[in-house]
């Protein structure tokens, strides 16, 4: 009779406990099998939870009844303390602190596979997403609703096709063993003075907060160096344009060249919005400090890089071309008395201290060659770059291993085979101690694979 009572409290307590149990728990891999001497619990209680969800931090402490009863009940007492131990690190509270525990249980989708490299469906919708936000960025203020809504659309229907060609580029550079570890930390400089940062670890710190992670963001600012090193070296140095090149082009495009009094500006923004008033001394300095290097020989766009918050500085603070009655009052009669290359003094603006530097001043009439110059070397290099790009990375395909998930084929600008649907194998395991995450190999989940 005292056995019954003893095991019909044990039966109630685990019970009882059950709800307290965290949703991460089944997510736990199966616990070993359950002893023979366990099934009297078993057939007493057909509806009790599987082994599993009976794991409550309460029976790890000594002094419990089940600890203490000198009554022999192995099968209540054995199969509760093994589980407990197994479901201890899944508990809320620890997935909470530790981020990439739930990152490592994501299972990924893979969409393409450019030699050893993966692309996944998740990179692919940050690719869409990045997109999106440029567009939107680009056309503030220049687009109609309907023609932002059209770049968005062109640019992310090609954004597969971008991941293929940035990771072949990526591998094309080491390869050729190109080394940019000096300019990541270059531009890694750059983004922390620009958000007023004093060391790199705020700036870490800064990126963390984003949600983003730091080795990530380096990464991504060493693959676009290294790409952009790779095309200028494999593509760009094969491009030459003459001074005859120019002339020709400019006598045979005159009519384009034919324009009202315009400046093309460039900017350095220090921004205040929301800032307090003894914040301001130093925002200020920060602008001075700007100006006064680019007026002892600094190139304006690097310092532009380096110092501005506008959304201008990646572009090297490039605001765009004005005529008359294009900017306010105040800024058109100033700089509109400016020639080229004339910078203001530091101005004070709503949204900040600002610098300006007339990057070209444009005469009412015909253009002269030497204003236009640049702009029509830029345009030939861009009209002779383009197809040479192409051809450069449709040999890097043909050379490379590139095979696009069913269904994907058409937004990849195209692979040399397909990759038909497959369970996850171990090259998934593979995969996620690189990645740490899981991935799915091209086909329905078949079953929990194991974390990284």
């Amino acid at each position: 009779m005292r056995n019954t009572l003893i095991l019909a409290a044990l039966c109630l307590a685990t019970v009882a406990l059950v709800p307290a149990m965290p949703l991460a728990a089944q997510d736990q891999p199966a616990p070993a099998p359950v002893p023979a001497t366990q099934s009297q619990d078993t057939d007493k209680k057909p509806d009790a939870p599987p082994p599993a969800q009976q794991q409550a931090p309460t029976l790890e402490k000594p002094g419990t009844a089940p600890e203490t009863e000198d009554a022999p009940k192995p099968a209540a007492k054995t199969p509760a303390k093994k589980p407990a131990a197994t479901a201890k690190p899944a508990t809320t509270k620890e997935g909470e602190k530790i981020p990439e525990g739930t990152n490592s249980k994501t299972v990924e989708e893979i969409i393409a596979r450019v030699n050893n490299e993966i692309i996944t469906r998740s990179e692919l919708d940050h690719e869409r997403e990045t997109a999106k936000e440029e567009v939107e960025e680009e056309c503030r203020g220049k687009c109609t609703p309907e023609q932002q809504q059209s770049e968005i659309d062109e640019h992310q229907k090609s954004a597969l096709k971008e991941l293929i060609d940035k990771s072949l580029l990526v591998q094309r550079g080491k390869d050729m063993g190109i080394n940019v570890e000096t300019d990541v930390i270059k531009r890694l400089d750059q983004i922390r003075i620009s958000n007023n940062l004093s060391s790199m670890e705020d700036l870490e710190k800064a990126v963390s907060s984003k949600g983003l992670n730091w080795e990530d963001f380096k990464d991504e600012i060493r693959k676009s160096i290294l790409t952009q090193k790779v095309i200028s070296q494999e593509v760009g140095s094969h491009v030459n344009i003459g001074k005859e090149d120019v002339a020709k082009y400019y006598d045979e495009h005159k009519s384009e060249f034919v324009r009202p009094e315009q400046v093309a500006l460039r900017e350095i923004v220090v921004n205040t919005e929301g800032k307090k008033d003894s914040e301001l001394p130093d925002l200020k300095k920060k602008a001075e400090t700007a100006l006064k290097r680019v007026k002892d020989g600094e190139d304006f766009g690097e310092i532009a890089k380096r110092f501005s918050d506008g959304s201008t500085a990646k572009q090297g603070g490039f605001l765009g071309v004005y005529k008359r009655g294009e900017l306010s009052k105040e800024l058109e009669d100033t700089v509109f008395k400016m020639k080229k290359n004339d910078l203001t003094e530091v101005l004070d603006t709503k949204q900040g201290y600002l610098v300006l530097q007339v990057l070209e001043h444009y005469d009412e009439g015909e253009q002269a060659l030497n204003k236009v110059e640049n702009e029509i070397m830029d345009k030939m290099y861009s009209s002779r770059m383009e197809p040479k790009l192409k051809e450069y990375l449709k040999t890097l395909r043909e050379q490379s291993y590139v095979v696009i998930k069913p269904g994907y084929e058409d937004i990849a600008g195209g692979g040399n085979s397909e990759i038909q649907e497959v369970s996850a194998t171990p090259e998934a395991t593979k995969a996620a101690k690189k990645g740490r995450k899981k991935f799915l190999l091209f086909g329905k989940r078949a079953g929990t694979a194991s974390g990284a």
